[in-house]
């Protein structure tokens, strides 16, 4: 569509001025959801020493090699070795040790005997015991120190985000401090004077103000520190005051982004065009939701993010501009929604010469032919619908319109 910017070329101004952000040393214990910004390497073996994988009895292998239901084995059991300690007793031929799952694996013993493999089991294991089943070879039930990660290697690159499996990964490998990106500090300003606080009393032409919500809640999703949330009337000088405060580099915490909802478009009351009509660049994008678009630079390096004032279009606008930026500012590895390719149930139309983000349900009542269901009518104020929303479908510009059965790109979104 002639005049329209393609999307790409949005987001490559987007990304090109974006700036990887300091990084800082952390506990590990404060550090889920942050971002690596250093490799972590592993500071002891993962395991740390052999130990064994059953509760049982630690053997030497050759001692029970043919042990079985018809000829069983006797051993003599010589110690005890609950978890956490530190004993290494010797084994004889012919003796055995009762030995618990984690426990250390004595220096003579080189497999282990599960309760269950024996005559008594846990009931009986103490004294003489009657291997009934041979372990199936040398190191049987043996953890093998350092077969998962040894001293020096890399466990996680530099770019992941740390959530729960990998900070147990960083704590497992013997480390307690871990360099991360300083999350983003982002402000977000919903301009418009029909805006009211939820839940007040509405006057007629009054709305509940949500965007700020919605675009603090994506933020903070996408591993910002919001620092401030607002509302504005279509003033030039209360956006003038709310912009300069959160800028602030004299302030503890000015913001690394601001991201506007509203004032972008072509109305007559477009505070943000107006106030900001020398700092940030207007564009029309291809897509739909989120043609009207505003982007710039403050020269402190702050980045200021002018998103439409639909809430469907703010929030598509967060994600297909937005978070790739906060998500590049932390050095992140993977900075792309996951991306299913589905069927539709149903059709629906798609806007000429624009990119579709429909906001969509995944139907998974047959479990082999998942299908993606629009969420709302496709009205870009339809904020209600947008709650039931968990992707987007993503329309090439090209496509008329989707069918029923249609194969459609669906990036999901929660």
């Amino acid at each position: 569509m002639s005049g329209l910017r393609a999307v790409e070329e949005q987001l490559a101004d987007v990304l090109a001025a974006a700036r990887p952000l300091p990084a800082e040393r952390i506990l590990l214990a404060d550090a889920h959801g942050r971002t690596l910004s250093e490799p972590v390497r592993a500071a002891v073996d993962i395991p740390v020493f052999d130990n064994s994988a059953m509760d049982g009895f630690a053997v030497r292998f050759a001692d029970v090699m043919d042990a079985a239901p018809d000829a069983p084995v006797s051993l003599q059991v010589v110690a005890d070795l609950p978890a956490g300690t530190a004993a290494d007793p010797p084994l004889a031929s012919g003796e055995a040790a009762r030995i618990m799952t984690g426990s250390p694996v004595p220096s003579d013993a080189d497999a282990i005997v599960p309760f269950e493999d024996t005559v008594g089991g846990l009931a009986d294991s103490l004294g003489s015991i009657s291997v009934l089943r041979a372990p199936r070879a040398v190191g049987a039930h043996v953890r093998r120190a350092g077969e998962d990660a040894r001293t020096g290697d890399e466990v996680l690159p530099a770019g992941v985000v740390l959530g729960a499996l990998q900070v147990a990964a960083v704590a497992a490998c013997g480390v307690a401090e871990v360099a991360v990106s300083r999350r983003p500090r982002v402000a977000v300003i919903s301009t418009g004077s029909e805006l009211v606080e939820p839940g007040a009393p509405l006057r007629r032409g009054q709305i509940p103000e949500s965007n700020s919500v919605l675009l603090a809640a994506l933020a903070t999703d996408a591993g910002a520190e919001v620092v401030r949330r607002a509302s504005v009337p279509d003033e030039p000088g209360d956006l003038d005051a709310v912009l300069s405060e959160v800028t602030d580099p004299r302030s503890a915490h000015p913001a690394d982004v601001v991201v506007f909802s509203g004032g972008v478009s072509a109305g007559a009351y477009e505070v943000v065009k107006t106030t900001l009509a020398r700092t940030m660049t207007f564009s029309k994008v291809a897509m739909q939701p989120g043609k009207p678009q505003g982007f710039g630079r403050l020269p402190s390096g702050a980045l200021l993010f002018g998103l439409p004032g639909n809430p469907v279009s703010a929030a598509v606008s967060f994600e297909v501009f937005v978070r790739p930026a906060l998500l590049l500012m932390q050095g992140r590895l993977v900075r792309d929604h996951r991306v299913l390719t589905l069927p539709a149930a149903t059709e629906w139309r798609t806007p000429p010469g624009r990119r579709q983000y429909l906001p969509v349900i995944i139907d998974r009542t047959d479990p082999s032919a998942w299908r993606v269901i629009p969420a709302t009518s496709g009205g870009s104020h339809l904020a209600g619908g947008l709650g039931r929303a968990e992707a987007y479908a993503v329309v090439p510009a090209e496509v008329d319109a989707v069918a029923a059965g249609d194969l459609v790109d669906v990036m999901l979104i929660s």
